[in-house]
């Protein structure tokens, strides 16, 4: 009893302070919102023992301001605030109350505590707080009130009762006398009625047939009445008659016919007896079998299909009058043509069908900029066999009205508003398919918007070796540039597919500026203001040779097309180049070979839209030599070129299947030519023709995977007249098909030469056969077979549709240093995927896809096959090349670098990366293999590339430098380019009108190099040092610095060569006169010049002014205006792009010939100067040596050596450029050391004796 006493005077005297607590929790309004120390809420229900929380921090003042929301708070901390606390506390984690502050805060029980930033006095933020609920530990309470229950009566215009209910919780049950009961009902009960009742009619119903169909009846409709009482009824009729067939009824048929009746529904004559006959043909004579055959005025009433040799028969037309036949068949341009009539009682009808093309878009909509208020067009254009017949334009993936845009082919847009800007296509379709071009965008600019942000952007330049910035041993100098997008300018006329003049971004003021690289002075060109000019128009050029894959042999005078327009022919060692209009977006090139020893293969090639040539290595298969087989016989060619491996499939062919180009059968013998290109095979995926895409319904281009693709070539006896077939079977064999999902979506394509996509021909169906095909014993195998009719020289795919894609980032560098600043455009990137072992492990002997990309300003994303189930299931080789120039990836051995490789762990890991040459150091470097596993989105380390999904393609394109990605990097070490006016040789659009520009005309480049050959046993770096000669506005200033490592000469000893670029002369950039660029070139070291060309000698003292050679350790000459040879040891090339005129110039170079190619170096022919670099020897003892032996007489004649330096320092100009000074002082200081050393040695000798 006495316990029960103590326990009931603790709630009294707990009650009484929370009641207490009560009080100061009721304050004016005004005051809480400025303080908070507990909420004046008490719940009656809760009243009794209560106890505080913990205390809870769950955000900080950062941000709008400090949040301690209930709700984020019961997430984290579950059962540890009860459902209804009865007051709360807050405090700054200082200690110090919320009331106390000073500051603007704000509190509930259903929401918590919050301090809003903004709301506070004189810029002040939010304090760090902290909060505690007060909460019963023993809560009886009420919960909240149920939905009310449905109404005791149903029927309408009625009255019930409806009832409602709550429950008495009691989380922590105790004795019952320490309780407190809930107070108040459990249920609640209120009155409720029903609506009135209610009678409506139901919409009428459709009207019935008429009773008649001419000379007049009628024709009815119903409806029922819907009451939900039968004391209300519906007003009005059920039923509803209409008069209708109030035409006249037609009079008998007034067709009249020479010969025979008119047809029961009089539309044509019918002669009885009358037969018609007709043929169908391919356009290469070949019989079409299933033509449906009908009436032009009923198409869709079938009369006739033709048979097996493309024959039909229809009998009753008469032939006495023309009528027009309707042939049509899937995958060909339906045709109406009319009969031929003779006096016999027959009609003939002959018609040649032309495949179907799917729609292909020849011209795409273009990007434009444009003020808000203006106009702007976008032009469509498609072509396909039949002609696509209706477009649609869409503007962010919407459908735009067409009646609302009065939209065709073009679309124009008038008083343009700033939510009109973002990406526009088109979509056109036949009855042959669809097709989407691809997106143009349009920027819509605000008036009085400048067009152009007129500060420049970040663009750092590399300084030469020997130049440190004093105070910041930076060899990096921010020269500015201007980011080459479009903008809108002053165009003559606004609503043209193409904007006659494009205007973009670009330098409109540059400053002359001063290098301090301490020991002398390098001037600069700075961009300091950007505006809107006019664009530049690069030439794109695309540029490459032509060889077989499997010997290099090359294709020569091979002819070019562009769809069905011949536009080149290859040279002599197979290379190619072609002049690209600017507005090409998919460019497919076919190469025929007129000999026909090759393949003819089209080939989709990326393009540089800023310039830059790209090169492409194209690989073609050889054809495969013919074999005889029996034209009346059933033959089967295996689809296989692995030896010691089964074919992939089969190809059969039925007998008496060929034929003709004029529709004859052919019997005897056939020369078949079927060339396989085995996908088991790696070295073959370069020959694969087209791209592997098809096109989808939607007008989607898509990928495909192939499992081997082939071509045929069937000929008569003589190997001359070649013939077509009819239907042929494809066989597949399902044990090469790795992925069982693939089997059911495999298709059977054939490749359009003339758009590079590829088109479905027929789908694979199942069958079993016994048989050994090449194996010891027999066994029952799964074949897939596709028919097809070989109508025209195409080729054909076994290939199936991929949906697991991924995205790969790629960047290429300068150098292995991977700097940011020093990120390479225009380099091919190409990726092989690789195809899947049984279950599922890569095979990295056969492929399934190739992609190339090309690098822009933020690296490349290369299309790929991924799998997130298994990171082995796909795998890939990627490799770079840049004009022609394979580029080393990063290195994967002797041990995995993440910051090398530029992927972090564990990532890397998972993707196994591994360079060519990680196991065995012998192989070239210049690719690497990786897993291709899709990235998981719940793993962090997997979300920031280097692999993307494939709808996130923007996340790839646009990701930051320092984000995931792999890595390619120029081998090209111990060289550096210097021009005094910035310009990027990888993207013409760059380039700058300026009397000091390296190459002073955009559209032609002229690259001029000579030949230095040293004597010496180390390799030299020479510079090239190039002025302004004779133009009085460049005379005596820099263009640039040409570093450049002589190559070693590997047939002689002691001998290496350098080709050294100098500045060509000739006219600038204004075109008015003629600048001869004075040239001084220095090898490094201890060289002096021991002979000079008698021919380029004798040409510079006759083409005055003549450059003073008083030094014997350089070379200084007004460079020669005209193109001189290698008998010169100059070299000379004129191109459209500089990347270009230089390789070919330095290839010469190496060769020593004016036409000749070579990367090694020649150093016997084609020389300008000569220099002798001998080593230097050490002929005296070294300081350390001398102090040991000698200490008082080294030091005394080291403090006079200082005396002479001090007296012979001179003083140099501010603004001279040097070469090597560093070295340069080091060898004049070092012979100058050497000659008082030999001296002074006699008389070190005598002291030592």
């Amino acid at each position: 009893m006495l316990e029960l006493k103590k326990v009931a005077l603790l709630l009294c005297v707990l009650a009484s302070a929370a009641l207490g607590q009560g009080a100061v929790r009721s304050r004016s309004q005004s005051d809480r919102s400025r303080r908070v120390a507990f909420n004046p809420f008490t719940d009656s229900q809760t009243a009794g023992v209560t106890e505080w929380t913990s205390w809870f921090n769950i955000d900080h003042p950062g941000g709008n301001g400090d949040y301690e929301r209930l709700e984020a708070i019961r997430f984290y901390y579950r059962e540890r605030v009860c459902a209804r606390p009865m007051a709360m506390e807050a405090r700054t984690t200082d200690w110090v109350a919320a009331a106390d502050t000073g500051e603007v805060v704000h509190s509930s029980l259903e929401k918590g505590f919050w301090c809003i930033n903004k709301e506070q006095p004189q810029g002040r933020i939010c304090s760090n707080y902290h909060v505690r609920f007060q909460c019963p530990p023993v809560q009886s309470y009420w919960t909240n009130w149920s939905e009310w229950g449905p109404c005791s009566t149903t029927a309408c215009n009625d009255v019930g009762i409806q009832v409602r209910q709550r429950k008495c919780i009691s989380a922590q049950p105790m004795p019952l006398l320490l309780v407190p009961a809930c107070q108040g009902y459990h249920s609640e009960r209120q009155e409720c009625s029903t609506p009135p009742c209610t009678a409506k009619w139901s919409p009428w119903g459709r009207w019935g047939s008429c009773s008649v169909t001419c000379g007049g009846g009628r024709r009815i409709r119903r409806r029922t009445c819907d009451r939900s009482s039968v004391t209300v009824q519906c007003t009005g009729r059920p039923v509803d008659a209409q008069k209708c067939g109030k035409s006249p009824c037609p009079a008998k048929c007034q067709l009249v016919c020479t010969g025979g009746r008119p047809s029961e529904d009089c539309s044509r004559c019918v002669c009885a007896g009358h037969v018609l006959h007709g043929e169908v043909h391919t356009v290469t004579g070949a019989p079409v079998a299933g033509v449906y055959v009908a009436l032009a005025s009923q198409p869709k009433a079938v009369l006739a299909r033709t048979d097996t040799k493309g024959q039909f028969k229809l009998e009753g037309v008469c032939s006495s009058s023309s009528t027009l036949i309707a042939i049509s068949k899937e995958k060909f341009v339906p045709i109406t043509i009319s009969t031929i009539s003779n006096t016999t009682g027959l009609s003939q009808v002959r018609a040649v069908l032309k495949s179907a093309e799917k729609p292909y878009i020849v011209k795409h909509p273009e990007d434009k900029v444009r003020y808000e208020g203006g106009r702007v067009m976008f032009c469509c254009k498609a072509t396909g066999s039949p002609l696509p017949d209706k477009y649609y334009w869409y503007h962010n993936g919407t459908l735009l009205d067409r009646k609302v845009y009065k939209y065709e082919e073009d679309l124009v847009l008038r008083d343009l508003r700033m939510q009109q800007s973002g990406q526009y296509y088109c979509k056109t379709s036949s009855a042959a398919g669809s097709i989407k071009s691809t997106p143009a965008s349009l920027t819509v600019i605000e008036k009085g918007t400048p067009a152009c942000n007129s500060t420049p952007e970040m663009h750092l330049i590399r300084l030469p070796g020997d130049c440190v910035q004093p105070g910041t041993d930076s060899r990096l100098y921010n020269a500015g540039r201007c980011p080459h997008n479009k903008c809108a300018g002053s165009l003559d006329f606004d609503t043209r597919c193409r904007d006659a003049a494009g205007f973009c971004c670009g330098a409109q003021n540059m400053d002359s500026r001063i290098i301090d690289c301490g020991s002398y002075s390098l001037p600069i060109r700075a961009v300091t203001q950007c505006g809107c000019q006019k664009c530049l128009q690069p030439t794109v050029l695309v540029r490459g040779r032509v060889v077989t894959a499997d010997n290099d042999e090359p294709l020569r005078f091979g002819h070019i097309f562009i769809g069905k327009e011949r536009v080149g022919t290859t040279g002599y060692q197979g290379g190619f180049t072609l002049q690209i209009t600017p507005d090409t977006q998919r460019l497919v090139v076919n190469f025929v070979d007129p000999s026909e020893k090759f393949l003819d293969t089209p080939k989709v090639f990326i393009l540089d839209k800023k310039g830059g040539s790209i090169y492409h290595n194209v690989k073609v298969m050889r054809k495969k030599i013919p074999i005889d087989i029996n034209a009346g016989e059933t033959n089967s060619i295996n689809l296989g070129e692995i030896q010691g491996e089964d074919p992939i499939g089969q190809l059969v062919i039925p007998p008496n299947s060929f034929h003709k180009d004029n529709g004859d059968i052919y019997e005897g013998t056939v020369k078949a030519s079927v060339t396989f290109i085995d996908p088991r095979n790696i070295t073959t995926a370069a020959a694969a023709p087209g791209d592997l895409n098809f096109v989808d319904d939607e007008g989607d281009m898509l990928p495909l995977r192939t499992y081997g693709m082939f071509a045929v070539d069937f000929r008569d006896e003589t190997n001359k007249e070649v013939l077509g077939t009819g239907a042929v079977q494809v066989l597949l064999d399902t044990q090469h098909v790795k992925m069982q999902e693939h089997i059911s979506k495999m298709k059977l394509w054939s490749l359009n030469p003339d758009t590079g996509v590829w088109e479905e021909e027929s789908d694979f169906s199942y069958t079993q056969t016994t048989g050994g095909h090449g194996r010891s014993k027999r066994e029952e195998r799964t074949f897939l077979i596709g028919n097809m009719e070989i109508r025209e020289r195409r080729l054909f795919n076994l290939d199936v549709p991929e949906n697991r894609r991924c995205y790969v980032k790629v960047r290429a560098y300068m150098s292995d240093k991977f700097l940011p600043t020093e990120q390479l455009e225009g380099v091919v990137i190409t990726l092989i995927n690789l195809e899947p072992k049984p279950g599922y492990s890569s095979n990295p002997r056969a492929w399934g896809r190739f992609d190339s990309v090309i690098t822009g300003s933020n690296g490349a994303c290369l299309p790929a096959f991924c799998d997130a189930q298994r990171p082995d299931a796909y795998t890939a080789y990627v490799t770079a090349m840049m004009g022609g120039e394979e580029l080393e990836a990063a290195p994967s051995s002797p041990k995995m670098n993440p910051n090398i490789i530029g992927v972090s762990q564990p990532y890397l890991d998972k993707i196994d990366y591994q360079r060519s040459d990680h196991e065995d150091p012998a192989l070239k470097k210049t690719s690497f293999k990786i897993n291709l596993a899709k990235p998981n989105q719940n793993n962090f380390d997997e979300t920031n590339g280097p692999i993307y999904p494939y709808k996130n393609l923007l996340g790839c394109e646009n990701s930051p430098v320092d984000a995931n990605h792999f890595r390619f990097f120029r081998v090209e070490k111990d060289k550096y380019e210097y021009n005094v006016v910035p310009f990027e040789e990888n993207d013409l659009t760059t380039w700058t009108g300026d009397y000091l520009s390296w190459w002073p005309n955009p559209q032609e480049f002229r690259a001029c190099y000579i030949k230095v050959k040293i004597h010496g046993q180390k390799e030299v770096m020479v510079r090239s040092q190039n002025l302004g000669g004779t133009h009085r506005e460049t005379k005596g200033k820099l263009y640039g610095i040409r570093d450049i490592r002589s190559t070693r000469d590997m047939r002689e000893a002691n001998t290496s060569a350098a080709c050294v670029e100098f500045k060509c002369s000739g006219m600038l950039f204004d075109q008015a006169e003629v600048d001869r660029s004075l040239i001084k070139l220095l090898p490094q070291g201890n060289c002096r010049r021991i002979s000079t060309n008698n021919l380029i000698q004798e040409y510079l003292i006759k083409h005055s002014p003549v450059a003073q050679n008083n030094d014997s350790h350089a070379f200084t000459m007004l460079a020669p205006v005209d193109p001189l040879g290698h008998n010169y040891g100059i070299y000379t090339v004129t191109d459209q792009n500089p990347r270009v005129a230089k390789e070919i110039a330095i290839g010469r170079c190496f060769d020593g010939t004016s036409d000749g190619f070579s990367r090694e170096m020649k150093t016997d022919s084609g020389v300008a100067l000569t220099f002798s670099c001998p080593e230097r020897k050490i002929n005296r003892e070294s300081l350390f040596q001398r102090l040991q032996t000698n200490p008082g007489q080294t030091l005394s004649q080291m403090a006079r050596d200082m005396r002479e330096s001090e007296g012979l320092q001179v003083q140099r100009s501010s603004t001279q450029v040097v070469a090597y000074p560093s070295e340069q002082r080091m060898g004049t200081q070092g012979r100058r050391f050497s000659s008082t050393s030999r001296r002074r040695m006699p008389m070190r000798t005598q002291q030592r004796q």
